[in-house]
């Protein structure tokens, strides 16, 4: 079998479309949750704590040229490192929101499917094993029999 073939037996496998698909919805979700974090949690939680965004936490770990602007976005442009600890809590938050999101709909998913899978029906219960005289008994009978 050449490689050309083997490589399409896997490509075309369901497992290998199922993965891509997967892989194409979660990018896809990942924009949706970075949308919720930075539109909607963040502001309120500004609003609560006191008009903070994360995102723009951070400590200046060189000396920054005179005249630049003291912001995140224009120390990076200027080459001066920085500790951007604020992006980070900014990730996490995305993160944890999606775990907890996922963690949800495979437990959504379960339930449905323990919902759907019918309930094994009982498997008969075996005859009870016959006593060894009983079988003794028969087999002298099975012999006087054959015999007779």
């Amino acid at each position: 079998m050449s490689i050309a073939q083997e490589f399409k037996e896997f490509a075309l496998k369901g497992n290998v479309i199922d993965l891509a698909v997967g892989v194409i919805i979660g990018a896809a979700f990942s924009k949706i949750v970075d949308s919720v974090v930075a539109d909607l949690i963040m502001p309120l939680a500004s609003m609560l704590i006191g008009k903070l965004d994360f995102s723009n936490l951070f400590l200046v770990l060189g000396t920054p040229p005179q005249g630049t602007a003291v912001t995140l976005d224009a120390l990076k442009k200027a080459g001066v490192p920085v500790f951007a600890y604020g992006n980070f809590i900014t990730v996490s938050v995305n993160f944890m929101i999606l775990a907890f999101i996922i963690f949800l709909m495979v437990k959504q998913i379960n339930r449905l499917k323990r919902d759907q899978t019918p309930v094994p029906a009982a498997a008969p219960a075996a005859p009870p094993a016959t006593p060894e005289d009983i079988s003794l008994l028969r087999e002298i009978r099975d012999s006087l029999k054959k015999s007779g």
